[in-house]
């Protein structure tokens, strides 16, 4: 299991099985885990949900962002999955929580 500190201040989880469950979906970041995690730690954005969960955003390569689905507890959280985008626009139609200062 590997955890993260979220921009909130919670420790945000990501479980061996869950993992396994998000590559499986989607093939493309199968060697991405430690963007993900940092993606989290360090997002350029934080966008909500449809369900209260979390968007954390960052840019990677060329177009691509990469976007991790997150929840937030009490006391911590856990990551629900991740995928690559380069519909950025899209996300902008939600709430934006947070924006790293450029």
């Amino acid at each position: 299991m590997e955890t993260v500190i979220s921009i909130n201040q919670k420790l945000i989880r990501l479980t061996d099985e869950r993992w396994s469950h998000i590559v499986t979906g989607h093939q493309d970041i199968q060697g991405l885990k430690e963007n993900v995690m940092n993606t989290v730690s360090n997002p350029d954005y934080v966008f909500l949900g449809n369900e209260e969960e979390l968007l954390a955003v960052k840019k990677y390569v060329g177009e691509k962002f990469l976007v991790v689905v997150y929840r937030e507890l009490a006391d911590d959280g856990f990551i629900i999955t991740a995928f690559q985008t380069r519909r950025i626009h899209s996300l902008f139609k939600r709430k934006l929580l947070w924006q790293k200062n450029s």
